[in-house]
């Protein structure tokens, strides 16, 4: 049964009425952690760069292709069958 609480958000469920406080953080604060999370992000080399939006683009021009072609079949078979 999932009834179980851990920490301060028992207390905060246990209906005493009043607002709860919140944790919040200073927007220069929030500015120095995002900072510190670029630093540890791996970024692509220009060649993987190229690599990775090649193969995507190919991706949408084929799926396009896929449902332009498909659209066009289904309009036809429509026309025919109900003339």
């Amino acid at each position: 049964m999932a009834t179980q609480t851990r920490g301060q958000s028992a207390e905060r469920r246990s209906g005493s009425g009043g607002a709860a406080k919140r944790d919040r953080t200073t927007p220069a604060l929030f500015i120095r952690q995002v900072a510190a999370e670029l630093r540890k992000v791996i970024w692509p080399t220009r060649n993987e760069l190229v690599t990775y939006t090649t193969a995507a683009l190919t991706f949408v021009v084929f799926m396009s292709a896929l449902v332009l072609t498909l659209d066009w079949g289904f309009t036809k078979l429509m026309f025919w069958f109900f003339g």
